[in-house]
């Protein structure tokens, strides 16, 4: 495999290979040789095909200069390093690719929202917001504009049915108001060597009277946190569980991340549930928000989401370091790289790049991992058909506030990050795959042994459980922010878990109506139902669920080596 250049490098040789102002195929052909090579699912010739299809296009932009922004993820900063000086030496538009917080991007992306000013010409921000975007149409969908003013400066190779996560960005008008850039799932995360430990297996046997293993359900999760917790292993103590507790966003996110789809709080359906999503709210048959709390038929406050709340401040206190309570999610994600964390019920794949270094107490003399990855157990409420778990995917977003020329030299800026010459070496660097064609790359079964599952799981029929925030959430920005400071005080014990999910539900009910008063979003904003007693809400199909006889059900756990059969036994197929 080819390293990529050091940044110093890789722009100083680029940059010093291109005239100012102009596109140039040789500052291409080096980017070719010294970045790309064979890792591309196009041959070289079809790579300078495509390379030659961007100078082309970009030529009426040549000398322009554009700004884009992203949060600071491995996979942006590489864009904004590596790929954003080489588009910049290839197509003679200046690129300025600004890294900073997910909730700066959010904030900036508003603020060009609220004032009509063009702060940024594209943003790469979660496809969680495409309720927003659609409801607000703010954001040029990108459906038409390919089709029309955009036709010219769009990738004849852009292949978007390529795109694994093409469905989480297209609203229920059938447009597709994003483009993602970047995918990473959070899902359940184990030392392998442990759970395979002759020794270890017994004990579990022993002492549950069944297998450890990848833990199927909620209940035997707490039952391999509880074995695990103070145990000596390798002369350090262990825990079994990870997870952090601070008032801060990132505990809000924790949540919306699909915590109570997990639990099972919301309805069948993929990508997100119908007509309750896994944020509670629930929608009419026009895609109308009509209620949060169980009282209007949502099931933010539901005694499913109420058991998730339940499950995660006593497992945060009983079976995760102590310190963990007083972490934000960029603190606790190194944690379990430290080899005294047995599991973690939720971790986000975008932490792999950093979980294989070379040294790691995590990490084989070899390289290969002592862990792996595998679909995060279910709750007591979780049916057959609901989505299992929440799959971040950063992607393009083109305001209407922004001009069309620069928008239109921003959207080749996009497509060449996003393009078929680039993509399989941009997911090798940062892990966070986009296009099926990347995910079935021969490079990466050649390097799928060292990432402790994670390619397995993206060729897996299991993926499609995984997704992010759907269109239930007419506002985003508005309604993510009401989620940490209920769950902060389920976490620090000011309120019980039920007490946090009732102020949590009626907060966002005052947003919904206020948006349902405003008229701002028309025929398609909220139409708030009249409240009814929650047991008529119960008594019907679906979400909200009425109070289980048993939240604890019969643990059910699965071997792992079994697990990965399975998947490529049902790919093969």
């Amino acid at each position: 495999m080819r390293r990529h250049l050091t940044t110093a490098v890789a722009t100083a040789a680029l940059m010093a290979l291109a005239t100012p102002g102009q596109a140039d195929m040789e500052a291409a052909r080096a980017f070719l040789d010294a970045e790309i090579g064979d890792l591309s699912t196009l041959s070289r010739a079809e790579q300078e095909a495509e390379m030659q299809w961007f100078i082309d296009a970009a030529e009426p932009f040549s000398g322009m200069e554009i700004s884009v922004v992203s949060e600071t993820i491995t996979t942006h900063k590489y864009e904004a390093e590596v790929l954003a000086p080489a588009f910049s030496a290839i197509t003679g538009i200046r690129v300025t690719h600004d890294l900073i917080g997910e909730g700066d991007v959010i904030e900036r992306l508003q603020t060009q929202m609220q004032t009509g000013e063009n702060i940024y010409d594209m943003y790469v921000n979660d496809s969680d917001l495409i309720g927003t975007h659609w409801r607000y149409q703010q954001v040029r969908n990108l459906t038409d504009w390919m089709a029309n003013e955009g036709a010219e400066v769009t990738n004849p190779n852009l292949d978007i049915e390529d795109f694994v996560g093409i469905s989480f960005t297209t609203a229920p008008d059938g447009k597709i108001y994003q483009l993602p850039i970047q995918q990473f799932a959070n899902l359940y995360w184990f030392r392998y060597d442990w759970f395979t430990d002759p020794e270890i297996m017994a004990d579990f046997r022993e002492q549950y009277g069944y297998e450890l293993g990848v833990p199927v359900n909620w209940s035997a999760y707490e039952d391999i946190a509880e074995f695990f917790t103070g145990r000596e292993i390798e002369g350090q103590n262990v825990f079994g569980h990870m997870d952090y507790g601070r008032r801060d966003p990132s505990l809000g996110w924790r949540f919306t991340d699909a915590w109570l789809s997990m639990a099972g709080a919301g309805d069948k359906g993929i990508p997100n549930g119908v007509p309750v999503d896994e944020w509670g709210i629930r929608v009419d048959e026009q895609s109308r928000p009509v209620g949060s709390c169980v009282e209007r038929g949502g099931a933010t406050n539901g005694p499913a989401a109420v058991y998730s709340v339940q499950k995660y401040v006593e497992w945060l206190r009983s079976f995760a370091p102590p310190e963990a309570a007083g972490m934000t999610f960029s603190e606790a994600g190194p944690v379990p790289a430290q080899g005294n964390v047995a599991q973690q019920i939720f971790w986000y794949t975008a932490f792999t790049a950093d979980m294989v270094a070379d040294g790691l107490p995590v990490v084989n003399e070899d390289g290969t991992p002592r862990w792996r990855m595998a679909p995060s157990p279910r709750g007591a409420y979780w049916e057959d058909g609901m989505k299992l778990g929440y799959q971040d995917a950063g992607s393009i977003t083109l305001l209407k506030s922004t001009p069309d020329d620069r928008a239109k030299a921003a959207w080749l800026y996009a497509q060449f990050i996003a393009s078929k010459t680039v993509d399989v070496k941009k997911s090798h660097v940062g892990l966070t795959f986009v296009r099926e064609s990347t995910i079935r790359h021969d490079s990466f079964t050649e390097r799928a042994p060292r990432l402790g599952g994670l390619i397995e799981f993206y060729r897996s029929p299991a993926r499609v459980q995984w997704t992010p925030t759907g269109t239930n959430v007419p506002d985003y920005p508005r309604l993510a922010q009401l989620w940490w400071q209920s769950i902060g005080d389920a976490s620090s014990g000011a309120a019980t878990a039920q007490e946090a999910m009732d102020r949590l539900c009626a907060e966002q009910e005052r947003v919904l109506e206020r948006l349902e008063r405003s008229g701002v979003l028309g025929d398609i904003g909220p139409l708030m139902n009249e409240p009814r007693d929650p047991e008529e809400w119960f008594a019907e199909a679906g979400a909200p669920k009425p109070l289980l006889d048993n939240e604890d059900p019969e643990p059910i756990t699965v071997s792992y080596d079994e697990l990965v059969k399975s998947w490529q036994d049902a790919a093969a197929q």
